[in-house]
């Protein structure tokens, strides 16, 4: 629960320094500031689904064996680090990469798309409603868009589990997996991802939204305070040019 804070947090602390830093607001601009930010978040986001996937699998082909192999997720990370190294706690970077650049891209560029066309705007009575909704619909598109790579992730951070390696690479794991599975193998899990997406994302994005709100709603009146204090100051700081020069 901690990481996936720290996950949103470094997401959205991201796209918005990039929206500030492309300037104009277009639906380009929120697919390229949703895209670098997903990238960045990778270095996290990687490791931690990693950690995840091997204390789901712990145990999975071992004959006999009762007691955990992972004590937690910190503790599966530092055991594969000492037998593999950061080659090994990156494991499925590139597929975690592939996923979630252009999935977070997507994902703001929908929120952003299906606000504007609902009007979601303070004074609106149901903009609560409409934020859950857009920001729920937006997570289901962004799972549609990449669900097939995050299959072929999921597959190869769980090889080797067990002290089985079955895939040599991202391309030996799409052709295996086609070739045992056939095409449906990349839809497999994606009933279930969506309704999970929808009440995640709708959440996280409503829960975001308001609080920036209620923020700058806070930086105005704190501006509009102290613009008499600015006025009262004016005054004394003509009287001082003249000395000072």
């Amino acid at each position: 629960m901690m990481g996936l804070t720290f996950i949103n947090a470094i997401v959205f602390g991201v796209q918005g320094n990039a929206m500030r830093k492309l300037g104009s607001d277009t639906p380009l601009n929120q697919f390229l500031a949703g895209a670098s930010a997903g990238a960045i978040q990778c270095v996290i986001c990687c490791p931690m689904e990693l950690a995840k996937t091997r204390m789901q699998l712990q145990g999975t082909g071992e004959k006999k064996s009762k007691r955990k192999m992972y004590k937690n997720s910190l503790d599966c990370l530092v055991r594969i680090y000492n037998r593999e190294g950061i080659r090994g706690i990156n494991r499925g970077m590139v597929t975690t990469l592939l996923r979630e650049t252009p999935g977070f891209g997507v994902y703001f560029l929908a929120y952003d798309t299906l606000t504007r066309s609902l009007g979601c705007e303070p004074e609106d009575p149901y903009m609560i409603p409409k934020l859950l909704f857009a920001g729920g619909m937006s997570g289901i598109a962004s799972w549609i868009s990449t669900y097939p790579v995050d299959v072929i992730k999921s597959r190869l951070q769980a090889d080797g589990v067990g002290g089985v390696n079955q895939y040599s690479g991202i391309m030996d794991c799409v052709r295996q997996s086609l070739k045992k599975e056939g095409w449906r193998v990349f839809s497999r899990g994606l009933t279930s991802t969506l309704l999970r997406a929808f009440p995640v994302n709708a959440t996280t994005f409503a829960t975001v939204t308001l609080f920036l709100m209620y923020m700058r709603q806070g930086e105005e009146c704190s501006i509009q305070d102290s613009e008499p204090q600015s006025v009262q100051l004016q005054p004394l700081q003509t009287q001082t040019q003249p000395t000072s020069m």
